[in-house]
């Protein structure tokens, strides 16, 4: 299964691919789509237009999209809401199921601490895709998100289930 994901940014949008196959994860890509524009509509439609071409060169199976968390700036809230909106629409356009999870999730996932630093989100990206090249710290955190959908989505909807039933 090819997965997607997605770190929602009105000025950086990180993205990174991975293939999950029988437990296997393998890096295929990664960048940040940097918006255009001088308004909020030419950078929305920037990072759509973006967005659809990797959609269209990478063909991805599953989607995930890093969940908006509130904090105390609304208009920045809003803005990065309107930039996850892209980010759920594009994979829509192309019938791709798309998974959701919370910066916590994905940390806990990948790093084993729901509030651990973007330096070892990096470091435990680059140690389960040994020789990936990151473009940067929004794409780190895109294919963290990948990681954690391969986890707990579709690519690895048995083992989730293993876990949930241990857990309970």
């Amino acid at each position: 299964m090819r997965i997607l994901g997605i770190d929602p940014g009105l000025r950086n949008l990180g993205w990174g691919v991975i293939e999950a196959v029988q437990g296997r994860l393998t890096h295929v890509a990664n960048g940040v789509c940097h918006s255009e524009g001088t308004d909020l509509a030419r950078r929305l439609l920037s990072l759509h237009s973006q967005l659809s071409d990797i959609m269209t060169q990478y063909a991805p199976d599953a989607a995930a999209v890093e969940q908006t968390f509130v904090n105390k700036d609304g208009a920045g809230t809003l803005k990065l809401g309107q930039a996850r909106a892209i980010a759920l629409l594009v994979p829509a356009q192309w019938n791709v199921p798309i998974g959701e999870y919370y910066p916590n999730t994905v940390k806990k996932t990948v790093v084993g601490v729901g509030h651990a630093a973007k330096a070892q989100v990096d470091h435990m990206v680059r140690m389960q895709l040994p020789g990936v090249e990151i473009a940067g710290p929004d794409a780190a955190d895109a294919l963290a998100i990948a990681i954690c959908h391969a986890h707990h989505g579709g690519a690895a909807g048995g083992l989730a289930a293993a876990v949930r039933r241990a857990s309970a």
